[in-house]
């Protein structure tokens, strides 16, 4: 049953109440990858697909943490008005609450914010984790890191800053097309992350992703056996192509 908006911004700018998702399947069959963003970035080359962000961009909250879900996407931008009056009269153009209230258990909320100022903090990941979102992913700045730590949502961001968002930015649409440091992203469309990278898969290319994806993954294990047998460095050269390319041994 699709979720009735909060109110908080105008009507036209909730784009979506619902938003494309997968089967269990799917998103267990990524999980289950052992290098899971160097095997789907490798994929998404073969593939032509350009959507991969590296961590030295967007920085892990939680070096360890891993996820994979659907976009639940959010836009940000600097209000015009004067930031130090919305302060004054304590009134908040930040929405991020709206995506909250249409998220499912296992979504991700991806913002396209604005940087040094936080687009997201502790209260707003904490009402994240309750919902079930899987983690967010933020181009522009975050704050409460340790809030976000001590409840075990990962978040992906440009950087940390203390200075608040909810005087000086306003949420502009919720599911949306964002741009994430210069790669489009649908509502829908599959996030994949991990302390390596984050990907974002369109949606209509998931399937071919995550099949090319086992393959490598497969070739790699293969690899790393072979290397543990003590396999000589001329052999494994010669068997690079078999590795990379051919699924069967």
């Amino acid at each position: 049953m699709s979720k009735k908006p909060l109110g908080k911004i105008p009507a036209s700018a909730l784009q979506m109440l619902e938003i494309p998702r997968y089967e269990q399947a799917v998103i267990d069959g990524f999980l289950a990858l052992d290098d899971l963003t160097g095997t789907v970035s490798d994929a998404m080359d073969e593939l032509g697909l350009d959507g991969v962000v590296p961590a030295s961009v967007l920085m892990p909250t939680l070096p360890m943490a891993r996820m994979a879900g659907p976009a639940l996407t959010l836009r940000n931008v600097e209000q015009r008005d004067n930031a130090y009056k919305g302060a004054r009269e304590r009134v908040s153009k930040m929405a991020e609450i709206e995506a909250h209230n249409l998220a499912q258990k296992g979504d991700v909320l991806v913002i396209e914010g604005v940087a040094g100022i936080s687009n997201m903090g502790g209260l707003s990941a904490a009402i994240a984790q309750r919902e079930g979102e899987a983690g967010a992913i933020v181009d522009g700045g975050i704050r409460d890191v340790a809030q976000s730590r001590s409840q075990g949502f990962p978040v992906w961001s440009r950087g940390v800053s203390s200075i608040t968002g909810k005087w000086r930015l306003e949420t502009v649409a919720v599911n949306g097309v964002v741009s994430i440091c210069g790669k489009q992203v649908k509502p829908g469309d599959l996030v994949v992350a991990d302390e390596g990278a984050v990907c974002f898969i369109p949606r209509e290319q998931v399937e071919a992703v995550l099949r090319r994806a086992r393959e490598i993954g497969e070739g790699e294990a293969r690899r790393y056996a072979d290397i543990k047998a003590g396999m000589p460095v001329p052999e494994l050269a010669q068997r690079t192509h078999v590795y990379k390319f051919n699924p069967q041994p």
